[in-house]
């Protein structure tokens, strides 16, 4: 392109205000919610990246498509509208909507687990750690080696080890009733997996009869990546490159407030006959009907509309450059993150950035906290807050202590960008000030979202 200025692919129809707040107003308020921006009200946060799930604008498409909900109890013509969007793109036999993606997994995992199971994946992310967990499986890591190396530069620094991936399926006979993909890897910095990592993945798990499920979040951003970055693709159309994808899989998990571009839901796609019919009975059991799943017809209508707008080139380049853009500047100002930047998110490295803070006092969450307290910038900790508690009890520093800035979809401009990396460069300035947290008091499972903490 001759322009080098990133200019949003749509105009903005409706406004939404956002409250300013002074730095003692926000001192105040992070003592409050006992140090966890979980805890905060939104309407004191300026401008919020805790995460980029359900939290995107909808579009006048997906708007319009909500006033044609039809909210029968079954089989509802909204229903089969979402079924064949999510079939054009995976091609997968049975589509059973959920609310979340977590309900997926959860149905998922209380089909097919039991203590003891082994379920490899390239990195688990939080919910899908703790409902592998939950069930007395292992959730069981195997990025490639460089993910855990936040400065080393590879175009698909999300791969599962393909070695390692063999080797636990093998060394734990009966013990893998099923392996994961996730795309991108979100807990891995939202880097991307290449398709020839996938095809290889699939080959592994077909030869040992091994299904093999992508956790489907962020499909269209790793199609793009594809697309951009692996021989072959140039000329391939994001849906093209998602089709390949899914060609290669028995089944995915998704949670549509990601790539689903809606606020609400979810579903769980499969082609195994038997095992759909064990996963619709439970979701009847906790969900609702298998043609709503626990949604709206609203809401199946704003998810067929937000699949297929997802996949449309303009957004695509758009969001990766918005996201590459602040990375940009914060590796020229010297402030370490992931590299490279990742498809919806920047994630800081915090022991880079703080080495002053020793793990066992949390460097990521206390670079979230002054995050917000300088500049109402609401992020969010990966690092061993969230993934430090082991299930039998003990604690285990993360292999990165991580602070994630999640964009949400269509929902802050360039200008937003341009404050964010102000505030950031700020921070770094008076970084040696940061001083470490400590746990007050914490749940066992996914303790990050209510964990009350205090300053050392």
């Amino acid at each position: 392109m001759k322009f080098k200025t990133i200019i949003e692919p749509f105009r903005i129809k409706m406004v939404e205000p956002i409250r300013q707040t002074t730095r003692a107003e926000r001192e105040k308020l992070l003592a409050e919610a006992h140090y966890n921006l979980f805890l905060l009200k939104a309407e004191d946060v300026l401008i919020d990246l805790l995460t980029d799930s359900g939290t995107g604008a909808m579009s006048s498409g997906q708007w319009a498509g909500m006033m044609l909900g039809d909210e029968s109890y079954a089989g509802a013509k909204s229903f089969y509208k979402f079924e064949t969007a999510v079939q054009n793109i995976t091609h997968l036999k049975h589509v059973i909507p959920t609310h979340q993606g977590r309900a997926a997994e959860r149905i998922l995992f209380g089909s097919v687990l039991k203590p003891g199971d082994i379920v490899p994946n390239n990195t688990h992310f939080d919910t899908t750690r703790a409902n592998t967990e939950y069930r007395g499986a292992v959730a069981y890591d195997i990025p490639i080696a460089e993910a855990h190396d936040p400065a080393a530069i590879l175009p698909f620094k999300g791969n599962i080890d393909l070695q390692k991936l063999e080797q636990t399926i093998v060394e734990n006979p009966g013990k893998v009733p099923l392996a994961m993909i996730t795309v991108t890897n979100n807990s891995g910095g939202g880097q991307p997996v290449s398709m020839a990592n996938i095809r290889a993945a699939s080959e592994i798990c077909r030869r040992h009869s091994v299904p093999l499920f992508l956790d489907c979040c962020r499909f269209a951003e790793n199609a793009w990546f594809i697309k951009t970055r692996e021989e072959g693709y140039a000329d391939k159309t994001p849906l093209d490159i998602a089709q390949e994808m899914f060609s290669y899989v028995d089944g995915a998990t998704m949670s549509a407030k990601k790539d689903g571009m809606a606020n609400i839901g979810g579903f769980l796609a499969l082609n195994d006959d038997a095992l759909a019919q064990t996963c619709k009975n439970l979701l009847i059991l906790t969900e609702g009907f298998p043609t709503y799943g626990g949604l709206a017809g609203y809401d199946l209508e704003a998810i067929a509309v937000g699949l297929e707008e997802v996949l449309h080139e303009d957004y695509l380049n758009y969001r990766i450059r918005s996201v590459a853009y602040l990375g940009d500047i914060l590796t020229a100002n010297d402030i370490p993150i992931v590299r490279p930047a990742g498809g919806h998110a920047i994630y800081i490295d915090a022991k880079g950035m703080l080495p002053h803070i020793p793990q066992s006092e949390y460097p990521a969450w206390a670079l979230s906290l002054a995050l917000y307290l300088e500049g109402g910038i609401r992020s969010v900790e990966i690092g061993s807050v969230m993934f430090g508690h082991q299930p039998d009890g003990s604690e285990k520093p993360a292999a990165m202590e991580l602070v994630r800035l999640a964009f949400p979809r269509r929902v802050y401009t360039q200008s937003h960008v341009d404050y964010l990396a102000e505030v950031l460069l700020y921070v770094n300035s008076i970084k040696n000030e940061i001083r470490g947290v400590r746990i007050v008091d914490a749940p066992p499972v996914l303790r990050h979202f209510s964990a009350k903490m205090a300053l050392i």
